[in-house]
C-alpha cells in the first residue's frame, strides 16, 4: 500500500487496519515527516552536542538567552472544560481493547493512554492502539474475550477523559517509509491519532489531547507548537483545541520549563513530574562525571530526597505562576490479593506519596491499577474538596536554584550487590517481555515501563564505569562481575518462565542487556537497539 512516496512496508493483515492506513491519513503523516521530520533530526543532533558540552563542565544552568521568558508576566491559554480537574490520572496502553476500555470505566478523571513507554511499537500494537482510540472516540469501542467475557464503555458514569502519548522524537518507525526512509514514531503516532480522532473529540466536547514525552529543550517544544498549528490548519480543526502536557523526564527539561510552556502556551495544558525518566536522564546526562554524579540504588532514591524536592517543587511553582496543572508522578503498585498484608503496605505507601504530592500544591496524580483510582482520589478530594484544581496555590517561597536541582549526593544511601541484581534482573525480565509485543509488564507487584529498565541498565553502566564499590559486599562493580551476576540473574528467569520463553525472549534480552552495559559507548535509549528484536 501506498500513497504518493508513502509507503507501508507491512503488509501482514491487520484486523481493520484498512480503516486506519487510509491514502488520506497517511498523506497527512506523509507531510508531516517532510516537514518536520528533518528538524527533528537537527534537533536531536543537538541533544549529543549540549551534552558533550555539560559532561566537560559537570554543570547545566538556566539558560541566561531566555530570562525574559522566566521573568515576563505571561500565562498558558485556559484550560478547556474537560481538562479542568485531573485529580486522578490512570495510565496505560491502548492495546489490547480489553485494557483500553478498563481504563476508561477505571473512574479516573483522565486516561494517559500510552503509546510510548508502556508501548511496545509493534507494528500491530501501533495500528491496533489508534484503532481502540478511533472507536473510543466514537463510542463503539468494545471486546470478546475468546472465553466470552464482554467488556463494554460504561454509561453508568464518566469515561476517563483520554490524554494520548506519542513516541518520543528519539524513536523511529521502520513500517511506514518516506521516500524510502523511516518516519517519526512521534509524527506517525500523532498524526494517526489527530487525524482519526480529533474532530469526533471536539463534537464530543473535549478535544485531541496529548501527553509529550522526553524533550530535552524548548526549542522541541516549539517544534511541537509548529506541528499542531499545521496540523489543526490541516484538518480545519479551530487553532487551540491541541492541548497539550509536557513531562519534564528529562534533567536539561527541568531548566526549562517556564520555556517550554511559553513555546506551547497557546496548547499547553500543564507539566508532569516523570520520576523514574528523570532519575534515568541524570545518570545518563552525567554518566562520565564521576561519583559525585553517581546514585544509590534506585530503590533508595525517595521523591524525598532534596535534589528530588527541588524539581518537584519548582514544577509546582512555574505551572500554577503560568496558569497550568502540576501533575504527579506515578503509583505502580499492583495489587496482590494472595497477599493482603504486603498489598495494604504497598497501599499505604501510595496514600503517603500522594499526600505530599496534595500538600505541595499538584492538581492530580497517576496511577497504574484501576484499585489505585480511590486510593488518589481520596487524598486529593480531602485538599481540593469542591474545587477542580488548585491552580490557585501559588508558591512564592520556592526558589530552587542549578545547585539544588543538581545536588545529587543529597540522595542519601548506598550501592549495593542486592541492588545490581535487582536492577540486572529488572532490565533482562522487561526488555524479554518488551521484544515479545509487551510494554506494560508486571514485575515484582509493580507495573513497569521503559522508563523502569532504562534507569536500571544506567546504573549499571555507570558503576562499572566509575568502578562502585558495593557496600553489601565489598566488592568493587567490573565488567567481570557483572557478567557473572547476569548470569545467574538470566538462569533465574530461566527457571521462572520456561525454556520456550526463554528461548525465544530473554536469550537475547538477557545478550542486549550484556552488550549495553558492558560497552565502553553509553547507548543513549534501550528501546533503540531493542526495536531491532522486535518482529
Amino acid at each position: 500500500m501506498s500513497t504518493q512516496s508513502v509507503t507501508v512496508t507491512d503488509l501482514t493483515p491487520i484486523p481493520r487496519a484498512a480503516e486506519i492506513l487510509t491514502p488520506e491519513a497517511l498523506e497527512f503523516v506523509g507531510e508531516l515527516n517532510r516537514r518536520f521530520n528533518p528538524v527533528r533530526e537537527e534537533l536531536l543532533a543537538a541533544r549529543g552536542t549540549k551534552r558533550e558540552v555539560v559532561a566537560a563542565t559537570g554543570k547545566l544552568d538556566f539558560l541566561p538567552e531566555t530570562a525574559s521568558v522566566r521573568a515576563g508576566d505571561w500565562k498558558v491559554a485556559p484550560a478547556p472544560a474537560a481538562l479542568t480537574d485531573r485529580r486522578v490520572e490512570m495510565t496505560g496502553p491502548a492495546s489490547p481493547a480489553k485494557m483500553a476500555i478498563n481504563a476508561l470505566n477505571s473512574g479516573a478523571k483522565v486516561w494517559l493512554a500510552d503509546l510510548e513507554d508502556a508501548s511496545t511499537p509493534l507494528w500491530a500494537n501501533v495500528v491496533d492502539a489508534v484503532l481502540n482510540l478511533k472507536d473510543a472516540a466514537a463510542g463503539t469501542l468494545e471486546y470478546t474475550s475468546p472465553e466470552g467475557k464482554e467488556y463494554r464503555l460504561r454509561t453508568d458514569a464518566p469515561l476517563a477523559v483520554v490524554v494520548a502519548r506519542p513516541r518520543g522524537w528519539h524513536l523511529t518507525e521502520s513500517h511506514i517509509l518516506l521516500d524510502g526512509a523511516p518516519t517519526s514514531g512521534a509524527l506517525v503516532d500523532f498524526g494517526l491519532l489527530f487525524f482519526h480522532t480529533a474532530k469526533a473529540l471536539i463534537a464530543n466536547g473535549q478535544g485531541p489531547y496529548y501527553y509529550l514525552p522526553k524533550m530535552e529543550s524548548y526549542l522541541e517544544a516549539r517544534l511541537w507548537n509548529d506541528i499542531f498549528v499545521f496540523a489543526q490548519d490541516y484538518l480545519g480543526v479551530p487553532q487551540g483545541s491541541i492541548r497539550a502536557t509536557v513531562l519534564i523526564e528529562t534533567i536539561p527539561a527541568a531548566f526549562e520549563m517556564d520555556e517550554i510552556l511559553y513555546e506551547l502556551r497557546d496548547h499547553a495544558s500543564g507539566l508532569n513530574a516523570g520520576r523514574w525518566d528523570y532519575l534515568f536522564s541524570i545518570i545518563k546526562y552525567f554518566r562520565d562525571a564521576g561519583e559525585a554524579f553517581t546514585l544509590p540504588d534506585r530503590a533508595q532514591v525517595a521523591m524525598t530526597a532534596p535534589f528530588m524536592r527541588a524539581y518537584t517543587e519548582l514544577l509546582v511553582k512555574t505551572c500554577h505562576a503560568r496558569g497550568a496543572f502540576a501533575m504527579g508522578g506515578m503509583a505502580a503498585v499492583i495489587p496482590n490479593r494472595r497477599e493482603p498484608e504486603v498489598t495494604a503496605a504497598a497501599f499505604e505507601k501510595v496514600r503517603n506519596d500522594k499526600t505530599r504530592e496534595a500538600g505541595d500544591g499538584f492538581d492530580g496524580s497517576w496511577v497504574a491499577h484501576p484499585d489505585l483510582v480511590p486510593v488518589c482520589q481520596e487524598v486529593f478530594d480531602a485538599v481540593l474538596g469542591d474545587r477542580p484544581n488548585q491552580l490557585d496555590k501559588q508558591r512564592p517561597e520556592v526558589n530552587v536554584t542549578a545547585d539544588q536541582l543538581l545536588d545529587i549526593p543529597s540522595a542519601a544511601g548506598t550501592a549495593t550487590e542486592a541492588g545490581l541484581r535487582l536492577n540486572l534482573y529488572v532490565a533482562v525480565a522487561y526488555t524479554a517481555v518488551w521484544i515479545s509485543g509487551n510494554g506494560a509488564v508486571a514485575i515484582h507487584n509493580l507495573m513497569e515501563d521503559a522508563a523502569t529498565a532504562e534507569i536500571s541498565r544506567s546504573q549499571v553502566w555507570q558503576q562499572i564505569r566509575n568502578k562502585t564499590t558495593l557496600a553489601d559486599t565489598g566488592n568493587v562493580v567490573t565488567r567481570e562481575l557483572v557478567t557473572t551476576i547476569l548470569a545467574e540473574e538470566t538462569q533465574k528467569l530461566r527457571g521462572e518462565v520456561g525454556e520456550e520463553s526463554f528461548q525465544k525472549f530473554y536469550k537475547d534480552a538477557s545478550a542486549l542487556i550484556s552488550d549495553i552495559c558492558l560497552s565502553e559507548d553509553y547507548t543513549d535509549f534501550l528501546t533503540i537497539p531493542a526495536y531491532e528484536l522486535v518482529g
